[in-house]
């Protein structure tokens, strides 16, 4: 799938769960607006899933269960729409599937055209406002960098946030990445921030993403114009909740022997999406590529990303911390350096830490 097919289909996604949050009107249906969506839903499914044999037991199981009346009571667009999504989702057991509500959706079909100057300005400062989803940076005791990251927006917008944060952590000894809220995004820029933890001139080829409707497969290096590097150890934390770029960075970190993974097995979605026009102002997303790592030749669909260290999502954060003092601590030389490390690795062993100190020197 093209560059710019995907950019798009990123924006859309965003567009859509901003507009249905604040939908205010509801289209009413009838048995045969069902019928007309249920069919187009099956059509849409057999020419694009990425699972041809699952789209077609999907889309059966679909008709029939409308055809029984197990629909009936989904008298509008956003109800009928929720329980479409559940059940793509319970079926398929793919959890990219989405739906929505949204009037006037164009699809677009082979090269996609790009937003308008005015639209990537919104798009641009929407993401700024929301902190290019780099929600907190800290330098952890012990000189341990932290970074939660909430998500992966388009490498346009978040790609310089990300060196300024790999920037501020350059001076660390450690760097912890927290993707436990992570539910996903552009994969382009999950190769972005990957590229950061590679030397200069080390090019990693990390994922190729096969995508049907066009057949075509393109691949996703590590981008060799990034120029700040970080070369010392990196944990990623995980949850059940990591889903899709979380995951893609969690499998690609761990596949290239770059990193260690901490926490739980994530959520199990590796294929990317395109959303469809059903009619009635419903929408679809159905998965329609695959992603395929470089290493492993497989991903992480259904499986999830199996942590290194396997803790509660809650404990994460403490289990890296607590390793990485550990491995600081026994390869420090003697002395105040070894002793302060083993100091702070007692207190953070019992999930304590120094409290911040107010009062001048000397006071009491």
């Amino acid at each position: 799938m093209s560059g710019r097919k995907k950019f798009v289909a990123g924006v859309v996604l965003g567009s859509v769960l901003s507009f249905s949050a604040f939908a205010a009107q509801d289209t009413p249906l009838k048995a045969a607006d069902r019928a007309a969506v249920v069919q187009t839903l099956a059509e849409k499914m057999n020419a694009n899933y990425i699972e041809p044999a699952v789209a077609e037991r999907v889309g059966s199981a679909i008709a029939r269960k409308n055809a029984e009346g197990g629909y009936a009571s989904a008298a509008s667009a956003q109800a009928f729409s929720a329980v479409l999504a559940q059940d793509l989702r319970v079926l398929s057991g793919d959890l990219h599937f989405g739906t929505a509500v949204y009037p006037g959706l164009r699809e677009r079909s082979g090269i996609a055209e790009l937003p308008s100057r005015a639209k990537m300005e919104e798009w641009r400062e929407q993401t700024a406002r929301r902190g290019y989803d780099i929600e907190k940076i800290e330098r952890l005791p012990g000189n341990v960098g932290y970074i939660e990251l909430r998500g992966f927006g388009g490498p346009e917008f978040v790609g310089a946030a990300y060196t300024a944060a790999m920037s501020l952590m350059a001076g660390t000894d450690a760097l912890i990445l927290d993707l436990r809220r992570n539910g996903g995004g552009s994969p382009d820029s999950v190769a972005y921030l990957m590229s950061h933890f590679f030397p200069l001139g080390d090019e990693r080829h990390l994922i190729d993403m096969y995508d049907r409707p066009t057949g075509t497969t393109r691949q996703f290096w590590t981008v060799k114009t990034v120029a700040q590097r970080y070369d010392k150890p990196v944990y990623v934390l995980t949850s059940a909740r990591t889903f899709s770029g979380g995951e893609d960075f969690s499998y690609g970190i761990q596949a290239q022997k770059r990193g260690t993974v901490v926490g739980e097995t994530t959520g199990g979605g590796s294929n990317p999406v395109s959303w469809y026009n059903l009619g009635q102002d419903i929408i679809v997303a159905i998965p329609t590529a695959r992603a395929i790592n470089a290493v492993t030749k497989t991903n992480w669909e259904h499986v999830g990303v199996k942590p290194d260290i396997a803790v509660p999502a809650a404990q994460a954060l403490q289990a890296a911390h607590v390793a990485i003092l550990r491995t600081l601590a026994s390869s420090a030389k003697e002395g105040d350096e070894r002793k302060e490390l083993q100091r702070v690795l007692a207190m953070a062993e019992k999930g304590e830490s120094d409290k911040p100190v107010y009062t001048l020197r000397g006071e009491r």
